[in-house]
């Protein structure tokens, strides 16, 4: 099973208010979308590059998974998402081959995805996220 292509990068923001204009200016690009994902207490903005996208990520939450990512590190890439056929195939596809997951299907996200994380601890320190239609 192999990823379509590099769906997002996740870039974690204290404030949309403040990045949006930021990257719109930077890039030359407009963001696309917002959007609250209430069960993962965040709030997303999205960039278009060519196929891949920017997902700017703004906690609802301290104690969110986005929240303490910032209070921890700080702003900064978060994760990168691979798309696939199908994120639950692909999650116990990198488990079989011993891979530590989050995730153990996928679950719903922003833009509608499919998604499901891998742990860090077995990726060499990168937060994966596989992700599909």
């Amino acid at each position: 099973m192999e990823p379509t292509h590099i769906e997002h990068i996740g870039i974690a923001v204290k404030s949309l208010d403040e990045s949006i204009p930021w990257f719109e200016k930077l890039l030359g690009l407009s963001c696309y979308a917002i959007e609250e994902v209430k069960d993962q207490r965040v709030r997303t903005a999205f960039f278009l590059v060519g196929q891949t996208k920017i997902e700017l990520l703004e906690s609802t939450d301290p104690e969110g998974p986005i929240g303490k990512f910032l209070e921890k590190k700080g702003e900064g890439i978060h994760h990168v998402a691979f798309a696939f056929e199908n994120a639950s195939d692909a999650l116990k596809s990198a488990e079989e081959k011993g891979t530590l997951l989050i995730d153990k299907v996928s679950r719903k996200g922003a833009e509608g995805m499919n998604i499901g994380f891998l742990h860090p601890k077995s990726t060499h320190g990168v937060l994966i996220e596989f992700c599909s239609k």
